[in-house]
């Protein structure tokens, strides 16, 4: 057996329990941003779930605006503390400043997925069963809402047609496509 064997679970590992928690705490920031209900069952999931920590830093980090810089700073040191962990265990070994830029990229690309996946669930909702409401559709609405209205300032009505979540997509794509490969290769030269 190679050293592979042990070190692919622990990977997984690793990676599967970080990006579920980084979710949460991204999510939970997202929405107290946007003024989402936080008597929603899933916002008291995220509240409790992200509570010990942030409760901690909130201490010493205060915020800016209507910014939540714990949030913030715990999302970045959890993916650059799982990725040096992870790489750890692959034998590579990177600087502050590339596991820096690189733990950037990674949250900027969950953030547009993010987004991505928000917008298209609350399409699929709209279509399947419109007119429900309910905890994860009064979370999708909060959510995308004020992206979708930038977009429908754009775009004229079109008889009952919302264009909008077609828009935001596109533009979401596009925005990625732009903002990760410059990121990528700065990481790539930070880190050799």
């Amino acid at each position: 057996m190679n050293a592979s064997y042990f070190t692919d679970p622990l990977v997984l590992v690793i990676e599967a329990l970080s990006s579920l928690y980084i979710l949460a705490v991204l999510m939970r920031f997202l929405l107290q941003w946007c003024g989402a209900d936080f008597y929603n069952p899933i916002s008291q999931f995220l509240v409790r779930a992200t509570q010990p920590p942030l409760r901690l830093m909130r201490r010493y980090i205060p915020p800016i605006g209507k910014i939540d810089t714990s949030s913030l700073i715990l999302m970045l040191f959890l993916q650059m503390l799982a990725n040096f962990l992870i790489g750890l265990l692959q034998g590579a070994t990177l600087g502050i400043g590339a596991l820096t830029l690189i733990a950037i990229m990674e949250l900027i690309n969950l953030l547009f997925n993010v987004f991505i996946f928000s917008i298209i669930a609350r399409a699929l909702l709209s279509w399947l069963n419109p007119g429900r409401f309910d905890a994860a559709s009064s979370i999708l609405y909060s959510l995308t809402e004020p992206v979708l209205n930038i977009f429908r300032r754009i775009i004229p009505d079109l008889g009952g047609i919302d264009l909008s979540p077609l828009a935001a997509l596109l533009f979401l794509q596009v925005a990625r496509m732009i903002i990760l490969p410059p990121l990528s290769q700065l990481a790539a030269l930070i880190a050799w």
